[in-house]
């Protein structure tokens, strides 16, 4: 099993570890603070493992089964042995010196998901970026200090790109605003090949490339980026992620999720289609070379 798959098979175990300890706890009618009280930890902490965000330990889990009544050892050992799964280590660990937390739990989801339906901006995609590229935006960003932590960065972002060509690889339906293509990082050269590197990528059966072109009010993305994530695990929920300047939002709600699921819907039909989207990629691209 490759990594990809490992960080993926994590995070979900561990998403449905979440979910579990959640409709155990409600079936026993325990709020998350008397949870919280019983392992010595706060209310915010369960919200957090519930939600699959931090690691669980042993003896927490434990000390949960019991205060939600499962006494039987084989329903333990099942939910035990899930806990030792889900605290296995990704490949992104070894980046935490130059990843926040906030973003390490998106790479667990982006792994885990099998569809990834995504509105971009002012960048193009990270799982869709050249490395020239992913460069030029990092050290345009100013979050990195000094050239080996920017090649850090970059490499993360070419190792996330594993997942499109993995065995386990999601549909990845992206929505890319044209301004995004016409805003010059690094220089035309640099532009020509994420430019071609769109076009192969666009060619591959589980990647949806839209762009949705100037003139277009874009109303149903008001709110700006978002990336909208579903599993094929039944129990598990899909999430929005929101990424701010300095942290993320998750949403899972139904309510709010279903209003990012429409707002993608309307994107998608108010952008140029698949094959519309090529042409116009070649066509920036030509003018770039007259540059």
């Amino acid at each position: 099993m490759g990594t990809t798959q490992a960080g993926g098979g994590a995070t979900v175990r561990r998403l449905l570890l979440g979910t579990q300890l959640r409709k155990l706890r409600e079936a026993r009618g325990v709020s998350r603070e008397e949870a919280g009280y019983s392992i010595r930890a706060s209310e915010s902490k369960i919200s957090r493992m519930e939600l699959g965000r931090v690691g669980f330990k042993e003896r927490d889990v434990a000390d949960l089964l019991t205060l939600y009544g499962v006494e039987v050892e084989q329903e333990r050992a099942t939910v035990l042995g899930l806990l030792r799964d889900a605290n296995a280590s990704s490949w992104w660990h070894e980046y935490g010196d130059v990843l926040p937390g906030w973003f390490q739990n998106y790479l667990g989801l982006e792994e885990a998901a099998a569809e990834i339906r995504s509105y971009e901006v002012q960048f193009v995609h990270g799982l869709l970026q050249t490395a020239d590229y992913a460069r030029a935006v990092v050290t345009a960003g100013g979050h990195a200090h000094g050239p080996e932590e920017i090649e850090r960065r970059v490499d993360v972002r070419r190792k996330r790109q594993a997942v499109l060509t993995g065995e386990r690889a999601p549909r990845l339906v992206a929505v890319l605003d044209e301004a995004a293509l016409r805003r010059p990082w690094g220089g035309p050269e640099l532009m020509r090949g994420q430019l071609d590197r769109l076009l192969e990528l666009s060619e591959l059966p589980n990647v949806r490339l839209q762009v949705l072109p100037l003139g277009n009010a874009g109303l149903s993305a008001e709110s700006g980026a978002f990336t909208v994530l579903g599993f094929a695990e039944a129990e598990l929920s899909d999430v929005v992620y929101l990424e701010q300047f300095t942290t993320a939002l998750y949403l899972d709600k139904p309510a709010e999720v279903a209003e990012y699921r429409h707002a993608m819907d309307d994107l998608v039909a108010d952008s140029l289609s698949p094959a519309l989207t090529r042409d116009l990629l070649h066509s920036v691209r030509q003018e770039l070379g007259r540059v």
